[in-house]
């Protein structure tokens, strides 16, 4: 299992989190200092349109951050526009923007290419996927809550976007951005661990269990109801590893580990296609021999099952990292 580290760094090692970024909490409330930031050259822009965020036309893609005369008339029509923060005396903003077509229109399109943030991450610099998945996950709110849940009427954007307020006089709700807590967790049993695999995933991807936390329900509880749920294993112990954003569309991962009490694996809701039991030997003769795929190195389920992997040793010739497989 892993070493002693405290948890927010922990967490700061998992992707889409951990950028410096200072979320400027009282200037989000001074609407004149934002109206002079979005027209300071100095400012970056970053636009996400249909939850795709901008990359560079390029054989390694480049994110796109721009300046507010990039954009010209176009800002006028974003559906959002929040303010993410500042960092080095610089502002940062999201545009939000949708349209109903499978194509951005073209004054969009001629800026670059808008791709889904999961698949493009790797290979980029780790603090940048951290304000591009911000900006994803912000405009989503935006565009699920422009109407009140309370009475149905328009919502407009105020103190920077962090806040949208039902135009309704006799109703004035305030609605604030909501994430969608989920639980993920690697269930070890001795020298093994379980993994399993929905049907829809590509062949051979086996990942750690994970599930939507409940109303009414802690988070450890969420665990063991996952977990029993999922593939019949009695979890005995749990124990908090880390957290990830991941705005797919607009979660946060809760990683455990967690102790079976059994080995006994009964597939009982569905969800899964399989489950099995893997040791160190078997991942690495797995992904080896191409016939078991690991989750992306950007998700928190990889860096779970790395870990723990790890934190093995290195037995019989068998590789010390996970990565080095």
């Amino acid at each position: 299992m892993p070493g002693k580290m405290d948890h927010y760094r922990r967490s700061a090692r998992n992707w889409f989190a951990g950028h410096p970024i200072d979320r400027a909490i009282e200037q989000r409330r001074d609407e004149r200092w934002i109206a002079e930031r979005l027209k300071d050259a100095s400012t970056r822009l970053i636009l996400v349109w249909n939850e795709k965020n901008l990359f560079a036309k390029e054989p390694i893609p480049r994110p796109v951050l721009l300046a507010p005369q990039d954009l010209g008339g176009l800002i006028a029509h974003a559906e959002s526009i929040v303010l993410l923060g500042e960092m080095e005396e610089r502002a940062y903003f999201a545009v939000g923007l949708h349209s109903e077509d499978n194509a951005p229109p073209a004054d969009l399109a001629a800026l670059g290419e808008f791709r889904n943030l999961r698949w493009v991450s790797e290979g980029q610099e780790r603090e940048t996927p951290a304000l591009l998945a911000y900006a994803k996950a912000i405009t989503y709110w935006h565009h699920r809550e422009r109407f009140c849940g309370d009475c149905g009427s328009p919502t407009r954007s105020a103190e920077g976007g962090h806040v949208r307020v039902c135009t309704n006089p006799d109703c004035g709700q305030l609605h604030f951005p909501r994430t969608n807590p989920a639980i993920i967790v690697l269930v070890a049993l001795g020298e093994r661990c379980l993994l399993g695999r929905q049907a829809t995933w590509p062949e051979g991807l086996y990942a750690t269990i994970a599930g939507f936390v409940e109303p009414g329900e802690s988070l450890e509880e969420a665990v063991v109801r996952e977990v029993r749920e999922e593939t019949g294993i009695e979890v005995r112990e749990t124990t908090y590893h880390s957290s990830q954003p991941w705005p797919f569309p607009s979660s946060i991962m809760l990683g455990f580990t967690a102790q079976a009490g059994s080995d006994q694996i009964r597939l009982n809701d569905g969800e899964l296609e399989d489950a099995r039991w893997f040791s160190r030997e078997e991942i690495e003769r797995g992904v080896e021999e191409g016939w078991l795929r690991l989750p992306s190195s950007v998700s928190i389920s990889y860096r779970l099952i790395e870990d723990w992997y790890d934190g093995g040793g290195e037995e019989r010739g068998r590789r010390a990292r996970l990565q080095d497989i």
